[in-house]
C-alpha cells in the first residue's frame, strides 16, 4: 500500500524516525542500522512495509529498498515478527544476515537482541530451503545462464547463494558477478553486486 514516505525527518528515537509529509508525520519504526543515515532536519526517504494487526496498524521505514526485502524475508520465517527482524537488521547488515544464512552462522544471528538460538536456527532452516527451491528448475535443473561457468570460482558461488537468501536469482546475479574479481570477500562481492543492480 505505501511503497516510501520522503519527506523532513522531524524527530527520532532509538527505534523510530518521523518523517513529515505534507504536514503529516510519519511514524516509521526502523532499525540502528538505518538510523544511522539519518539527520534531523534533513530531507529523507524511507522504503516502507505496512504491517496490519488486529490490534495495530505500525510503519516500518528503511533507509535501503535491500533493507526492507530483507526485512520482509526475515519476517517469512514462522515465528519471527516485525520487532525479531528490526532487531536482526539492528544488529547486522543486510549483507551480513545473507552471509550468515549461506554459512549457517547461528552464532552472528543470536547476537541481536531478543534472538535465541532456537529462532536463528529456524530462520537459517526455513531461508536455506526457500533458497533451494528457488534456484532449482523444475526439470531439477540449475536456472543459472551460461555465463555461470565463469563464475563457479572463488567466492563468486557463496555471494550467488548469499544474494539468493536476499531473495535474488541466481540468473539476475550471476552475469555481474562474472565481472568482479573472485577472490574478493564475500561480503564485498555481495556490497558490489547491489551496488550495481541499484544502478541498472
Amino acid at each position: 500500500m505505501l511503497y516510501s514516505v520522503r519527506g523532513k525527518l522531524i524527530y527520532t528515537t532509538s527505534s523510530t524516525a518521523v518523517v513529515e509529509c505534507g504536514g503529516v508525520g510519519y511514524n516509521c519504526q526502523t532499525t540502528v542500522n538505518t538510523l544511522k543515515n539519518l539527520k534531523i532536519n534533513t530531507e529523507v526517504t524511507l522504503f516502507t512495509y505496512l504491517n496490519v494487526r488486529e490490534d495495530a496498524v505500525e510503519l516500518f521505514g528503511f533507509a535501503t529498498k535491500t533493507e526492507l526485502e530483507t526485512f520482509k524475508t526475515l519476517i517469512s520465517v514462522s515465528g519471527v515478527g516485525p520487532k525479531a527482524g528490526l532487531s536482526v537488521l539492528s544488529e547486522l547488515t543486510p549483507e551480513q544476515v545473507a552471509m550468515a544464512i549461506a554459512s549457517n552462522d547461528i552464532k552472528s544471528i543470536t547476537r541481536a537482541q531478543g534472538i535465541g538460538k532456537k529462532i536463528a536456527q529456524r530462520i537459517i532452516l526455513e531461508l536455506k530451503d526457500k533458497l533451494a527451491k528457488a534456484t532449482i528448475g523444475d526439470d531439477g535443473a540449475s536456472p543459472l545462464p551460461e555465463v555461470a561457468s565463469n563464475v563457479a570460482v572463488g567466492n563468486v558461488p557463496k555471494a550467488i547463494e548469499a544474494l539468493g537468501v536476499l531473495g535474488y536469482q541466481p540468473s539476475e546475479v550471476a552475469q555481474i558477478l562474472s565481472g568482479f574479481d573472485s577472490s574478493l570477500p564475500v561480503e564485498k562481492l555481495i556490497a558490489m553486486t547491489l551496488k550495481q543492480m541499484g544502478r541498472q
